[in-house]
């Protein structure tokens, strides 16, 4: 199943979406959005799944053809928004770049960051920023919601808790980074408001693709229309979907609408190219002595998606150019 929402309001209007991505139906009968569907998953699933049956085989009422500029994020804005960094060998990538050693603590734990979750941005606005001096940057992630996942869920309680799944871009402020972790207490200004898919999809959507807590698919980014990678998010993912779930709610519940992200995908195989510029960077850093690949500027526009083994796209696409904020 298919959902995303309209953007109406601020929590948008919850629509059924084809399989094909063609076409669209309110359901305000089932669920006004997705978050008050979420709030009461076990009954609005099945009800919801009706609807995706008839809209894919015609039967719909109310059906309409869908235009992808018209939907917000899928959760315009969530009750938590934690990301973590389950391609270790991303961060050993990034510590070996400055010359640091990598604590053993990072493959037995997950590290993870609370977002902000307060409004999200559309998969089609841009990405604003008042100065490219910031050091702009897109990280493609994939991320799950949740419905209602109580503290001290082990790993293997927490994969059925995995409802929906979504692309992310998790833009990131890398030369904001390196001073507020100098302070000691976490992202912040370095983190902006991250953009996800057009639609959220249930994970059997995915076929075989999907073995309960990871996804086997290329990621693929594009940067001003040219491959920048295309890293397989089950290859060398250390922590899978149901041990970030379980991370979280060592010490804590999660609410229903939760998102966890999966952190940038990383393969070990270099030759499938990054998620993200400072990964290019750390490479290059690492080769010639210096990174010669910039961060983003006014005017790029950075595009991410993921297929289905036949090539059909199975989230829509993230598509947003870089712009520069001047106020309100």
């Amino acid at each position: 199943m298919k959902l995303a929402s309209l953007n109406e309001g601020r929590d948008g209007a919850l629509v059924v979406v084809s399989r094909d991505l063609s076409r669209a139906v309110k359901v305000p009968d089932v669920a006004p959005t997705l978050q008050a569907a979420l709030d009461n998953w076990h009954e609005t699933e099945p009800r919801l799944q009706a609807v995706y049956r008839a809209l894919n085989d015609g039967e719909a009422k109310g059906a309409f053809g869908l235009d992808m500029a018209t939907l917000a994020s899928p959760l315009p804005r969530a009750y938590q928004w934690a990301d973590g960094s389950a391609y270790v060998n991303h961060v050993e990538l990034v510590r070996k770049a400055r010359g640091a050693e990598m604590p053993e603590s990072f493959w037995e734990d997950p590290l993870m960051y609370q977002g902000g979750s307060d409004s999200f941005v559309g998969p089609r606005d841009p990405i604003l920023a008042a100065s490219e001096d910031w050091g702009i940057d897109f990280e493609a992630e994939l991320a799950v919601i949740t419905d209602d996942v109580p503290m001290g869920t082990s790993p293997q309680q927490a994969e059925n808790h995995i409802k929906l799944l979504m692309l992310v871009n998790d833009v990131s402020l890398r030369n904001l980074i390196p001073g507020e972790l100098a302070k000691g207490f976490g992202f912040f200004q370095s983190k902006p408001a991250s953009a996800f898919s057009p639609v959220a999809v249930t994970p059997d959507e995915l076929g075989e693709a999907w073995d309960g807590t990871k996804a086997h698919l290329p990621m693929v980014v594009h940067l001003n229309g040219e491959l920048f990678g295309r890293p397989n998010t089950g290859v060398d993912m250390t922590f899978d979907f149901a041990r970030l779930v379980s991370h979280v709610t060592k010490t804590r519940e999660m609410e229903a609408g939760s998102i966890v992200g999966s952190g940038t995908i990383s393969n070990y195989d270099r030759s499938l190219g990054s998620c993200c510029l400072a990964e290019r960077r750390m490479l290059e850093k690492l080769e010639h002595g210096e990174p010669k690949t910039p961060f983003l500027r006014f005017g790029d526009t950075v595009r991410i998606e993921m297929n289905d083994a036949s090539g059909a796209s199975i989230f829509g696409t993230i598509e947003q150019t870089v712009a520069e904020y001047r106020g309100t």
